[in-house]
């Protein structure tokens, strides 16, 4: 910015002071926190009987357990299309329910097309954005899986990290990809030891510290400026009505 004026760098005319405090960082101090074991949602995409996102899946909780987590496994089998039913459906309740009681979550999905399963977009996308004043997802930690059977990619991945965002997750940066699915579980369903398995770790790790790292904070990580004004606003609104009505 070489020779450029900057006497303007403390005038804002566009922002709104009110709804921008400084930066806090007592309030990420860990005082009082939960004590509870991480509480971990797991989802997956695929209905088949012999369904390596599901092998996949059951492997991480099984490791999120041995770190010392309390884990849910969503089964997909009865949920409908999304809009095909009503959200009082017990398995959309039951999804729903789910997403709220969790503070992190694992998606893994096959690699269908070059993105991820429709079962799996189905499960995301009953998960509304906003239920009233709650955020089902937002401020939740999330890691991302995929599977695929043949080379190694990481299309679903990908997609994944699109949603989690848009869903305003936190989702960790270390992810799983498995090529070759079919050859890195045994009969009895258990990945083998490989690097790949190996990997699988790290993100199961890396998502219990980041969990136990956001989770009391993450009221206060993803409290937005934006939304601070706008509830403001509502609320002006509210009470301009309510003097209207009493002065009626």
């Amino acid at each position: 910015m070489t020779g450029e004026d900057i006497s303007d760098f403390n005038v804002f005319p566009a922002l709104d002071e009110r709804f921008l405090p400084q930066a806090d960082w007592r309030a990420l101090a860990p005082v009082g926190g939960a004590a509870h074991p991480p509480r971990i949602l797991v989802l997956y995409g695929s209905l088949r009987e012999r369904s390596y996102s599901r092998l996949l899946a059951y492997e991480a909780a099984r490791l999120l357990t041995r770190l010392g987590c309390e884990v849910r496994i969503f089964d997909p089998a009865g949920l409908p299309l999304p809009d095909s039913a009503p959200a009082d459906h017990p398995k959309v309740k039951e999804l729903r329910e789910l997403s709220n009681w969790s503070e992190g979550q694992v998606w893994v999905s096959a690699e269908r097309h070059g993105t991820i399963t429709g079962i799996m977009k189905a499960q995301i996308d009953w998960i509304p954005l906003a239920m009233g004043a709650i955020r089902p997802t937002q401020g939740r930690t999330l890691a991302v899986m995929q599977v695929s059977g043949g080379s190694q990619s990481f299309n679903a991945v990908n997609a994944l990290r699109v949603l989690g965002r848009w869903m305003r997750m936190v989702t960790i940066p270390n992810q799983s990809s498995v090529p070759k699915a079919f050859q890195e579980f045994d009969e009895a369903g258990r990945m083998k030891a490989s690097a790949l398995y190996d990997r699988v770790v790290d993100v199961v790790e890396e998502l219990v510290k980041f969990t136990l790292l956001t989770r009391d904070r993450s009221d206060y990580l993803t409290d937005r400026y934006s939304e601070r004004r706008e509830a403001a606003a509502m609320e002006s609104q509210r009470a301009a009505f309510a003097l209207k009505a009493s002065s009626a």
